[in-house]
């Protein structure tokens, strides 16, 4: 209890001294409790306030998918577990410790390292805005350094392959409305067969955050996908259905997993939905589409994410560089 006390008058003293003073205010706090057997506070004890719960309520405010959420809530339970102290007595030093931990004893990569200093670094930021602390613990930890990873893209005969290789209609459909218009894979299982304007080969998507935005597809996926809808018999509102009956509405792990198999049974390395996102982004910008507008066709808040997601081919880095440069 006295080392509590101490830690929240040192917390909340904190924007208002330096390091010194602060050392020496630790100092006469610990010499005048030091006779001191505090057994209850009424007056100094706060009601206990579930934090974490709170601020998971304002993520599903902002529009934050149940996937994002379930992420959010795991990461920070898991850390005020781990670190065993009040949310507003917590320490830089405690969190330093934590991740450092975290990423020793599950093995992981610098990524989800600095994924998990993310969520955290918006948590305890969301705490001091909202003033429940005074200053966020982890405003020290910066950004994790990793290694950037060049991503593939599909080449334009692995496309073809996997075209070729798909023996239900249902499936040729999909690889050609993933590859044509770069929708997320969560996005495309929340579709209706009325979303889709066939005559301007275009629909409107729900993508994060709960904001609409168009995207179109080509004239081969406009055949194929009416050829797949003409085939159907149920009458599930869905755009995509299992195979077997009852004809359920294609989840997001039964695209994973019907592409991942495709992928195996033609020798192909990797076939992920997110893959065909990353090769519309890639062609687009190699084309010369202007990176404003892939990031509206990919519905990225930011533009940094849009660069992410975008490998420019060096081939024509290089006739880029002999146009402008030589």
């Amino acid at each position: 209890m006295k080392e509590n006390i101490i830690r929240t008058i040192s917390s909340e003293m904190n924007s208002y001294l330096n390091n010194y003073q602060l050392e020496k205010l630790n100092e006469i706090l610990n010499h005048n409790f030091y006779a001191f057997d505090i057994i209850q506070v009424n007056v100094l004890e706060e009601k206990i306030v579930d934090y974490a719960t709170l601020f998971i309520s304002s993520k599903k405010v902002e529009g934050c998918s149940d996937r994002t959420i379930n992420y959010y809530k795991t990461t920070i339970e898991n850390m005020l577990e781990n670190i065993g102290k009040d949310i507003k007595v917590i320490q830089t030093e405690d969190l330093r410790k934590y991740l450092t931990d975290y990423q020793q004893k599950n093995n992981c990569s610098k990524v989800t390292i600095d994924n998990v200093r993310r969520i955290l670094s918006s948590f305890f930021s969301w705490l001091e805005d909202e003033d429940y602390i005074v200053k966020s613990p982890i405003r020290r930890i910066h950004k994790i350094k990793t290694t950037k990873i060049v991503r593939e893209t599909y080449s334009d005969e692995i496309l073809e392959k996997l075209r070729d290789g798909c023996i239900e209609i249902r499936d040729l459909a999909l690889i050609d409305f993933l590859s044509s218009t770069g929708v997320r894979v969560g996005e495309l299982v929340k579709l209706n067969k009325n979303d889709i304007d066939f005559n301007s080969r275009s629909c409107i998507v729900f993508g994060k955050g709960s904001k609409e935005r168009e995207v179109y597809f080509d004239a081969r996926t406009k055949l194929h996908l009416e050829k797949y809808l003409k085939t159907r018999n149920d009458t599930n509102d869905a755009l995509f259905v299992s195979l077997l009956k009852p004809y359920k509405r294609l989840e997001i792990s039964g695209v994973e997993i019907r592409l991942r198999k495709l992928g195996e049974q033609l020798n192909v390395y990797k076939v992920h939905p997110h893959k065909f996102r990353r090769t519309l982004a890639t062609k687009a910008i190699d084309k010369g589409m202007p990176i404003e507008q892939v990031q509206r066709l990919l519905g990225h808040a930011k533009i940094d994410t849009t660069l992410q997601y975008a490998m420019v081919n060096q081939n024509n880095v290089k006739l880029s560089h002999h146009k402008y440069i030589c």
